[in-house]
């Protein structure tokens, strides 16, 4: 890069594609045409937004004017970015969902954690043993910007009580699971 290097700088952006062929390429063309150095790429194939399209998370260097091109790049050709730069999320966390999961809607359901926090559910799994008709879990991980957890999880416990559902939370500080 022509740009001096104490000016590069990290950044994450989180992108939404659709699954079909040639569309993390196609994502990943306006990165390199504007100069971003890419250092890594998480594509979440096995997992879906509750708009039904793949999270793809891209980790990348570039000055900040550059940065601030790539995303419009991006936007420009029609990606839909869900995350740029400085939003980066510091605190995960993962917690359990009990109860009528499938007949109370999941996809509404993560929705509405996403639309009332600034979490982002960065994995999910269902188990559904006995069929949809019955009681199914699910095992959510979220990212959140630092210091939001306890909003977060109290957004998390109010969807979870009007759905009729119970949920199963994180261990407390200094504990692991």
């Amino acid at each position: 890069m022509s740009d001096s290097t104490d000016e590069v700088r990290s950044y994450t952006v989180r992108l939404e594609l659709v699954d079909e062929p040639g569309e993390l390429l196609r994502a990943l063309e306006p990165i390199a045409t504007n100069g971003g150095n890419l250092l890594s790429i998480f594509h979440e194939r096995g997992n879906v937004t509750p708009r039904g399209h793949i999270p793809v998370e891209v980790d990348l260097e570039a000055t900040p004017e550059r940065f601030d091109g790539i995303v419009d790049a991006l936007r420009d050709a029609g990606i839909n970015v869900i995350q740029a730069g400085a939003e980066q999320y510091s605190e995960a966390l993962t917690i359990i969902l009990t109860g009528h999961l499938v007949n109370t809607d999941l996809s509404d359901t993560l929705s509405r954690i996403h639309e009332s926090t600034d979490a982002t559910v960065t994995d999910l799994s269902l188990s559904a043993p006995e069929g949809t008709d019955d009681a199914s879990s699910a095992r959510i991980r979220l990212a959140t910007e630092e210091g939001a957890v306890d909003e977060t999880m109290s957004a998390i416990r109010t969807v979870a009580d009007e759905k009729g559902l119970h949920v199963i939370e994180p261990l407390a500080a200094g504990g692991e699971a």
